[in-house]
């Protein structure tokens, strides 16, 4: 089980943030310079694990973040590969092969780690945690055990299955996956809209736990994404509030990356409503930008392709681990490389005022 790496080095922008974070708090001065937004700052990035692999299996591709309960970071690469990472190096610690009933791939773009109350250990014990995983094929959400074991699919409204059996597009379904706080709901955020609703509505769908510990379908709700734009992620903050990503490409101008604070209180449930096509009565989710990505400084980086900053890249992935001193949220994204040459595996160190 080795780590073998065929970047040698970080970027010359890794040094860089990671000189500024030992610095330590000579703090408020260190994030204003680095202010992507009067909400958001970037302390650093890394591409430690660019073009890299571990254990035999290429360590990119990754969709989502999660922080696991021992610490540790979940990884989830979007071809069936899950990574234990440790937080602080990133180095890869273990991988897990994740699969559908019949053996197969998945197209893995959502995790959430997850303790059922069901399987809540008598007496006060350590809980034994789950992961919940979806995957934009069908698309799917299933419950797997560490080992990657399937122990329960949950139900998915038939107009968000992809075509024919619903109204969804391949590959544009399920990509965000988010417990709320409590643990009682679950959100999933679609990446663009179903056929017969607006361009650029999308939906986000929610399960509430039972008493007996499975999710059942719940409230859905309308979200309207900026023009070209799609949602590859979604992640709740301890108020119940939502981050949100939007992201898209330009052939030939690169990437667009928007994180957005978005509320569903007050908005309208529209699992009963056929079409979403901007009618009279139905309430989206409020949504309040933090911050374009583009207008963080670069630290450094350098891109493979043309970018308008050079520090972007295909992100997909974010969760937050904590909160820093002044109370902001310590927020870590990833961009998906999609194992392309053009492209990179990069990490991005954010902190966010919400």
């Amino acid at each position: 089980m080795r780590l073998t790496t065929v970047l040698a080095t970080l970027t010359a922008g890794l040094a860089a943030a990671t000189s500024l974070a030992a610095a330590g708090p000579a703090g408020a001065n260190t994030h204003e310079r680095n202010a992507c937004s009067a909400a958001v700052s970037i302390d650093r990035f890394s591409d430690a694990l660019d073009k890299t692999t571990y254990d035999g299996t290429f360590a990119g591709n990754f969709s989502a973040l999660a922080v696991d309960r021992d610490g540790s970071l979940a990884a989830l690469g979007d071809r069936s590969s899950l990574f234990r990472l440790d937080a602080r190096t990133l180095r890869p610690e273990g991988v897990v092969r994740l699969a559908d009933e019949k053996g197969a791939d998945l197209d893995s773009e959502g995790l959430v780690v997850d303790v059922p109350q069901s399987r809540l250990r008598p007496g006060g014990g350590t809980p034994a945690g789950t992961l919940l995983v979806s995957s934009e094929t069908e698309p799917s959400v299933r419950r797997y055990s560490r080992a990657g074991a399937i122990l329960e699919r949950l139900p998915v409204p038939p107009s968000l299955q992809v075509a024919p059996a619903g109204r969804a597009t391949a590959n544009q379904t399920f990509e965000g996956l988010t417990l709320l706080p409590g643990g009682r709901t679950l959100l999933a955020s679609m990446e663009y809209a179903i056929a017969g609703d607006a361009t650029g509505t999308v939906r986000f769908q929610t399960w509430r736990r039972t008493e007996g510990g499975r999710f059942r379908l719940a409230a859905q709700y309308a979200y309207r994404a900026d023009a070209g734009l799609g949602v590859p992620e979604v992640r709740a903050v301890p108020d119940g509030r939502l981050l949100v990503l939007e992201r898209g490409f330009t052939a030939g101008v690169g990437n667009t990356v928007r994180l957005y604070l978005a509320d569903t209180r007050r908005a309208t449930d529209t699992s009963g409503i056929e079409n979403l096509t901007g009618q009279d009565g139905v309430r989206p989710v409020r949504k309040t930008l933090l911050t374009d990505l583009s207008a963080c400084p670069s630290l450094g980086a350098t891109a493979k392709q043309p970018q308008p900053n050079p520090l972007l890249d295909n992100i997909e992935g974010m969760t937050v681990t904590g909160r820093d001193q002044e109370g902001r949220l310590r927020v870590l994204l990833v961009s998906d490389d999609n194992q392309n040459a053009a492209q990179t595996t990069r990490f991005y160190y954010l902190r966010v005022r919400v």
